[in-house]
């Protein structure tokens, strides 16, 4: 399989407003997205093979986004997570990027940078 070829974004976050924003961001660059309004959803969801990554919301309707991502890794699902949140702080900015993930965005973001980064995850490790 050729990674370049894969064109899928999980989303996760509880705000609608920002799913369907990223839906509508994603379908102009040629992505397809899967789009989970909460944590229990995404962790319901069974097939993580051709996610290119995972625009994960940190605070989801009570769980922790960065959990999550633990949970994938304890899973063996190695897929690359790129974080958003509106609610920025050195604490939870530390605990992003010690979990793992490749990029670590705030609420509102360029949406230009977003896509940067899906591309960089798309082409696979450097």
């Amino acid at each position: 399989m050729i990674l370049s070829n894969r064109k899928l974004v999980f989303v996760v976050d509880d705000d609608p407003g920002i799913l369907r924003g990223l839906k509508r961001l994603l379908r102009e660059y040629g992505y397809d997205s899967l789009l989970f309004q909460s944590a229990k959803a995404f962790q319901a969801h069974d097939d993580f093979g051709g996610a290119i990554c995972v625009v994960l919301d940190i605070q989801l309707d009570g769980e922790s986004g960065i959990e999550i991502r633990y949970r994938l890794a304890e899973a063996g699902i190695s897929l690359p997570v790129i974080y958003i949140t509106a609610n920025d702080s050195d604490a939870i900015r530390t605990a992003a990027m010690e979990s793992g993930c490749i990029a670590y965005l705030t609420k509102p973001f360029p949406a230009k940078l977003l896509i940067e980064l899906i591309a960089r995850a798309a082409a696979g490790p450097a």
